[in-house]
């Protein structure tokens, strides 16, 4: 008898042993999925900021060309004459 209780010991022990291997394995995954939902937040934070930036500097590239720089002369002037056509609409509508 003592042999089968021996083997249900060992047995018990692997169990026990798999259980907290277990826990440690879920706490670790986690651990694992809210490091996954920070980092997505701070992608998505900086996607925003680099999405302001770029705006921005599209804005600072039209007004340094207006103030006299020969770059970007092309665009800036491509941009006021849509904004003159938009205003000469603008005003056609309302002489109507």
């Amino acid at each position: 008898m003592s042999a089968i209780a021996e083997i249900i010991d060992t047995l018990e022990n692997k169990v026990e042993k798999l259980f907290n291997k277990m826990k440690v394995l879920e706490k670790n995954n986690q651990d694992l999925k809210n490091e996954l939902i920070k980092t997505a937040s701070i992608i998505q934070s900086q996607s925003q900021e680099i999405e302001a930036l770029k705006t921005q500097y599209e804005t600072l590239k039209v007004a340094n060309t207006l103030l006299g720089s020969d770059d970007n002369k092309r665009d800036t002037k491509l941009k006021i004459n849509s904004l003159i056509r938009e205003i000469d609409y603008c005003i056609a509508q309302l002489s109507d």
